[in-house]
């Protein structure tokens, strides 16, 4: 399984999860409703874990298999893919980014791109609602027709200055669409997803279907289907040595 696909599956789809003008809205505007879409922001703060589980289909590969995704607060995240009965796990301790290499089955503490896509996604769930705080900044981009429909077009950038173009419904102010340029090896390459199947969980709105593409072929399919919110996750899930 090639290393570039592992490391940006997931840079971002726990922000699609959690988050989802006419020119005269404000990025600040847009993204207000984005939060109030998804149940408010005393929703997103009453999350202090969440596990998630579904299936995964890696269409490039041909492989089928299971997703487990720990998320806890305010700085830790753990995935972990099972397919033919090997389990690959990438996770953020809240210091060191690790993985289960697939060529070795060893653990491995990870740097580079690798380490800062695995951090960026160990971002705090609520984190927008206080960019300045976490290094993140809005800017509106006004609207773009994707598939004879007009999005709102909202551009997220991360403290290490990664730039995520979000794709905005303009009636429910979810997500249909991420997209962003990532590195692997210093190699540059094209990360979309489309989020869809949003459904209530807990307090909070959510997308149930994920597919990824990379450099525009379609790479991945997740279906999630079971969430566990403030369920007491241990720390010690997110340890390299358990």
């Amino acid at each position: 399984m090639k290393r570039k696909s592992m490391a940006g599956l997931f840079c971002i789809a726990l922000v699609g999860l959690l988050f989802g003008a006419a020119h005269a809205q404000t990025a600040g505007e847009i993204q207000k409703k984005m939060v109030d879409a998804q149940g408010g922001p005393e929703a997103l703060k009453s999350v202090q874990d969440l596990t998630i589980t579904g299936s995964i289909d890696l269409v490039q590969q041909g492989m089928s298999g299971t997703l487990t995704v720990y998320k806890k607060e305010p700085d830790k995240r753990r995935t972990d893919i099972e397919v033919m009965s090997m389990i690959i796990t990438q996770c953020y301790d809240g210091k060191t980014a690790w993985w289960t290499n697939p060529q070795t089955g060893n653990k491995e503490v990870v740097s580079g791109d690798q380490a800062e896509d695995l951090k960026r996604q160990s971002m705090p769930i609520g984190a927008s609602l206080d960019p300045a705080k976490y290094g993140l900044s809005y800017v509106s981009k006004g609207k773009e027709a994707l598939e004879g429909k007009e999005y709102l077009v909202l551009e997220e950038t991360y403290p290490d200055g990664l730039k995520v173009t979000i794709y905005v419904d303009p009636q429910t102010y979810l997500i249909h669409k991420l997209k962003s340029k990532l590195l692997s090896g210093g190699v540059s390459y094209d990360f979309e997803q489309i989020l869809s199947d949003y459904k209530k969980e807990g307090p909070m709105a959510m997308a149930h279907s994920i597919v990824t593409y990379q450099n525009g072929a379609e790479y991945s399919k997740i279906t999630f289907k079971e969430f566990k919110i403030n369920a007491g996750i241990a720390d010690s899930i997110f340890e390299m040595g358990k």
